[in-house]
């Protein structure tokens, strides 16, 4: 029990690691808002209005959405590659017991079909956020 307890902290403060590594290289980049570039696209920004004068910044609504979906399917990938390398890591200290390696297995599988989703929700993304910026360009 208390080993169990000790391998999910262990794995969460990995989390919150990768996690806070994540957003504190995203984040900047978010707000600094010089570049109106996403995914090889260019946003027309309005350099007059409300948001200038609050000091919120000129960028393209769509264009922070589209990074803020990327900033999260990215996190879900490096959730997805640890849950794998969890599993191998699993396999490999089973030391030949059949019920671990059949769990690290299926750890494994998970993570397999979580990266799956999440590269296509990221090819998903990108197709209709690129098609909603094209169409109004």
């Amino acid at each position: 029990m208390k080993n169990k307890l000790l391998k999910k902290a262990v794995v969460l403060a990995m989390a919150l690691i990768v996690f806070t590594s994540v957003l504190s290289f995203s984040l900047p980049a978010l707000a600094a808002g010089n570049s109106n570039t996403f995914w090889g696209n260019t946003a027309t920004t309005n350099e007059s209005g409300v948001g200038t004068e609050l000091g919120l910044g000129n960028k393209d609504p769509r264009d922070i959405a589209a990074q803020v979906i990327k900033i999260i399917l990215a996190f879900l990938g490096i959730i997805a590659v640890i849950i794998i390398l969890l599993g191998g890591f699993k396999w490999m200290t089973a030391g030949g017991n059949e019920d671990k390696v059949g769990e690290a297995k299926k750890l494994i599988t998970a993570g397999i079909i979580g990266l799956v989703i999440i590269v296509a929700a990221f090819a998903i993304a990108t197709f209709v956020l690129n098609s909603l910026i094209n169409a109004v360009n």
